[in-house]
């Protein structure tokens, strides 16, 4: 794939020294490992390799990643192994693919409790999906699935919701048959919608009077007990969102639809269309109009307020499995699921079975395989990307 004429490694290159002095007094060390990071990813300051082809002899030097979870660029490859890792579990049925939106209330608080937040949004809707497709009236089944949490918009607010894909059927509660759904949508939508909102809102609650949530800000109105329990009863005053798509085609649709939502991070280079001094303008998809591709120009400062919304604390999971998939019960229950199923786990190719190492990429002199012949220093050449670095070694602090 070519690469973008603009990245936001080159935002942060024209802008980032000047936003982070406006912006200081809310900046984390987070925030700004994060940005020189991006910053510094595939550039000569993280140091490369010399790759040569093994037919025609073409060299090329390519430059080490940052292997940041919110670079942009980092994501493809990473995106690549979990697919590849996920192939084998894969079961010979159709998909369904349902998302659970927090409502707009409840944004400001998650912005301030990230981890207990998304932990309370990860686990309601799992508990939600199992319950409902456990009851005889519905499925009456154990479902798996995984879930992949997003909190962002096309227009990069926040946003958290959570993805959820589902295998279209499950095992029957004494692990005997496989069970096909009776629904064309799987599972009720209302029915997902109502034990969502009271599973979340308990858990809620569970969590203030445990101390687990703060307020900071204008929040902090809401730190006594009164004041708390009259915001949750104001979650109930609407019906929270709970969108289940048709069931899509089967394994092979499967692996091309992961791609779009397990490593996606909030904005990739490809939307990005220019930049001046104090301007971004990038490609956004308005769902309210069937799609349509738009463009939005905003101030290079609030495309980085915006994008820091969105990192995930430290060592925060997510992509979760769930159900049969559960990590503890996958072992046991996906060979059973393939069985009843009439089928066979895939096998791994011969290539990964053998453990030979992969050809790094295509030569695009011959198309002949690029092997490493030698490692660069971090600093030893000139950086790839030709702006001046405006957040240097001794700006930031991780």
């Amino acid at each position: 794939m070519n690469r973008p004429s603009l990245e936001m490694a080159d935002v942060i290159r024209n802008a980032g020294q000047r936003f982070i002095e406006k912006s200081r007094h809310w900046l984390t060390g987070q925030h700004l490992k994060v940005l020189r990071a991006i910053q510094c990813c595939r550039t000569a300051v993280l140091g490369g390799h010399l790759d040569e082809c093994s037919g025609c002899g073409h060299r090329v030097i390519s430059y080490n990643s940052c292997r940041n979870r919110h670079c942009p660029k980092c994501q493809a490859n990473a995106r690549k192994r979990w697919i590849q890792a996920r192939t084998k579990e894969l079961l010979p049925t159709r998909y369904v693919h349902v998302v659970f939106t927090l409502p707009r209330l409840l944004a400001p608080l998650a912005l301030q409790n990230k981890r207990v937040i998304y932990n309370l949004l990860f686990r309601t809707s799992a508990e939600t999906l199992r319950q409902v497709a456990r009851d005889p009236k519905h499925l009456g089944a154990e479902i798996g699935f995984f879930s992949v949490l997003h909190t962002w918009t096309q227009k990069l607010e926040h946003h958290p919701h959570v993805h959820c894909v589902i295998a279209a059927g499950g095992l029957s509660l004494d692990g005997k048959s496989w069970i096909h759904p009776r629904y064309p949508f799987f599972l009720p939508v209302k029915v997902l919608s109502r034990v969502f909102r009271g599973k979340f809102t308990a858990a809620l609650r569970c969590a203030f009077k445990q101390g687990k949530i703060g307020f900071h800000g204008q929040l902090q109105t809401l730190a006594t007990p009164g004041a708390f329990s009259s915001f949750v009863r104001q979650l109930f005053r609407q019906d929270w969102v709970v969108y289940c798509k048709r069931p899509f085609g089967g394994p092979e649709h499967v692996l091309r639809y992961l791609g779009g939502y397990t490593h996606r991070v909030a904005i990739s280079n490809q939307r990005l269309v220019s930049l001046t001094d104090d301007n971004i303008t990038f490609r956004w998809r308005d769902s309210a109009h069937k799609n349509r591709r738009r463009l939005m120009t905003i101030s290079v400062d609030e495309l980085l307020r915006r994008f820091l919304l969105h990192l995930l604390p430290k060592g925060f999971v997510r992509i979760r499995n769930f159900g049969f998939l559960a990590n503890r019960r996958r072992k046991t229950l996906l060979p059973l699921c393939f069985q009843l199923l009439g089928s066979a786990p895939q096998t791994p190719s011969a290539e990964t079975s053998t453990g030979a190492v992969p050809a790094l990429w295509i030569c695009p002199k011959c198309g002949g395989p690029m092997v490493i012949v030698s490692f660069i220093a971090p600093l030893t050449v000139s950086p790839r990307s030709p702006p001046v670095a405006l957040i240097g070694p001794t700006n930031i602090q991780a």
